[in-house]
């Protein structure tokens, strides 16, 4: 149940030993002996990656979209004339 003054939640999971000796055994010093930051970090982290795999998906089906491609080359387009404004030719 979440904690409604600290907004934490508790949770009991079964891990198998082998994985804890792993994560521990590549810990870094300062968190060998806390297995609950170890397990905060391991899950922010699953967390960035997973969004930023969604983020990579999500720009390359733009990149992708024939509609997309054509503004984009169009916007380009709009700004060629100022791209040497102020510089001598």
């Amino acid at each position: 149940m979440p904690n409604r003054k600290t907004n934490i939640v508790r949770r009991t999971v079964a891990v198998p030993r082998q994985l804890v000796e792993d994560v521990f055994s590549v810990a870094p010093p300062e968190l060998k002996d806390n297995f609950n930051r170890l397990v905060l970090i391991s899950l922010r982290d699953f967390v960035a990656r997973r969004r930023a795999e969604a983020f990579r998906r999500s720009m390359a089906e733009m990149a992708a979209d024939p509609a997309i491609r054509s503004e984009c080359a169009s916007m380009a387009g709009e700004f060629v004339p100022a791209g040497l404004d102020g510089l001598k030719s």
